[in-house]
């Protein structure tokens, strides 16, 4: 079966590299003043332009983010500088899609740079894929004072056709949707076949290549350590074995990988 994959550029993010390469940067008694590596990030989203849907996989940051949108101790932290020139609307129209097109989102998971396009599809019917132990820690993280700071209400608090996916499950004919947790305990990834190809989107299970290779991610971006190493170790083991390509999760290489799509 035949169909196309197309990454679409969503914007930057600049935030310390200590983030992702745990310990990266540490003072020592001979250098006790190091110098930071402050990095850009890339966000993405795919359209799986599939003969029975059109998907699309995560919704990146809301444009108002930079504007107030964001709470601001987020924003210091991993600054979204171009959300406002990177709406959802605008970025599938650069690719050739409508909003209108969409027949299914898929939510990786819902932490505020991958989630803040949902308010497009408030009041629709279109299925919002997500996992059942995502959405009960999302809402958890967001409405109390236990779970995680990474997730804000006003982008999935809306009237969304929620479908709870339990596990790993095939969402169309050669696209799998893969539970990986670690990263949060509800991360999606996915495994796309076509035409004896594979691609596994492994997203923010790992977001650099050096996370894909055993470097571990800062404790502050793990909800789990020892679940984020199984399912490394789950992904890594799926590439060998299909002799995949793989699309991480921020990793600025990327976008010339994928340029073309896939």
């Amino acid at each position: 079966m035949s169909y196309d994959v197309h990454l679409l550029d969503r914007g930057r993010i600049e935030a310390d590299a200590n983030f992702v390469l745990d310990g990266s940067v540490a003072a020592t008694a001979g250098n006790q003043n190091p110098d930071l590596r402050y990095e850009e990030f890339l966000v993405w989203n795919l359209v799986i332009d599939h003969p029975e849907a059109t998907v699309l996989f995560d919704t990146g940051s809301h444009p108002e983010a930079g504007d107030g949108y964001w709470p601001a101790p987020l924003y210091q932290a991993f600054a979204h500088v171009d959300a406002a020139d990177h709406d959802l609307e605008a970025d599938l129209n650069a690719a050739g899609f409508e909003l209108d097109d969409i027949d299914a989102v898929v939510m990786s998971h819902l932490h505020l740079d991958h989630a803040g396009g949902l308010y497009h599809f408030d009041g629709t019917d279109v299925p919002i894929y997500v996992h059942e132990r995502e959405i009960e820690f999302a809402y958890r993280s967001a409405k109390t004072d236990s779970g995680s700071i990474a997730y804000f209400a006003p982008d999935f608090d809306h009237d969304l056709n929620w479908t709870v996916v339990e596990g790993d499950r095939q969402l169309v004919p050669g696209v799998e949707l893969l539970h990986l947790p670690g990263h949060t305990p509800g991360l999606l990834g996915a495994r796309i076949d076509r035409d004896g190809e594979t691609l596994l989107v492994v997203g923010d299970e790992a977001y650099w290549q050096e996370n894909y290779e055993g470097q571990s991610m800062a404790a502050s971006l793990l909800w789990d350590n020892q679940a984020w190493k199984e399912s490394l170790a789950y992904v890594q083991d799926l590439e060998r074995r299909t002799d995949a390509d793989v699309l991480l999760g921020h990793d600025m290489a990327m976008l010339e990988r994928f340029e073309d799509g896939w």
